[in-house]
């Protein structure tokens, strides 16, 4: 009956306007690390919808101190239990270094060795000259995923039986792959395809049964 649909349909409003107060997790009871740039649509490239995770982007999609206390606070108090890091191919944390960054800033007037990392929390300052590794920049996408995963994993803030894996965004081809698992290399040359060189004494194999 009509009244039913409507009813129905209240609820879920409800339900979704308090979910924190009535406990109800995201959907997939998942949290995503992700870079801020905009050529990495998050949604599409897990394939999720609305409400179905709790998504921190930073530059980089680098676990820094404010990500650890998001992450920590989804799986101790809002029951998630999937952990996700997309990084993405020509990210722009790989153009330059962070002592290079640091040294614009420098010419700037800005001093890195008297900055506060947290405006409501004066008391949080970096030591000297730490500055430079604070920025976090990087040179290989797929080594930075892996050493992500490696410390959310490693965290004893996040919970041990959350589940934590990490995926590159090709931005050239707008696909998710595992980090080190480029397979345009395992298709566009001849030795990855174990191409045959030499000559043989048996019988030349048919091509359907090598792919068989």
């Amino acid at each position: 009956m009509l009244h039913q649909q409507i009813d129905q349909k209240i609820s879920e409003k409800e339900a979704w306007a308090l979910r924190r107060q009535l406990g109800i997790p995201n959907n997939k009871r998942l949290w995503v690390l992700a870079c801020m740039d905009e050529r990495l649509p998050v949604e599409k490239a897990l394939g999720i919808g609305e409400g179905d995770a709790h998504i921190f982007r930073n530059a980089g999609g680098l676990v820094t101190d404010d990500a650890i206390r998001s992450a920590m606070l989804t799986t101790q108090f809002f029951g998630t239990k999937e952990i996700i890091v997309i990084n993405h191919t020509e990210c722009g944390m790989m153009t330059a270094s962070g002592d290079f960054l640091s040294e614009v800033l420098r010419n700037q007037g800005i001093d890195v060795d008297q900055v506060n990392v947290d405006p409501a929390l004066p008391e949080l300052k970096l030591p000297k000259g730490v500055f430079s590794k604070w920025i976090k920049t990087f040179t290989d996408v797929d080594e930075s995923c892996t050493q992500q995963v490696e410390l959310l994993r490693n965290s004893f803030l996040i919970p041990q039986d959350v589940v934590i894996h990490g995926y590159i965004w090709e931005v050239e081809n707008m696909s998710l792959r595992r980090p080190y698992k480029r397979l345009s290399e395992k298709v566009n040359t001849a030795s990855a395809m174990n191409t045959k060189t030499t000559k043989h004494t048996q019988p030349v194999l048919e091509i359907g049964s090598l792919i068989e």
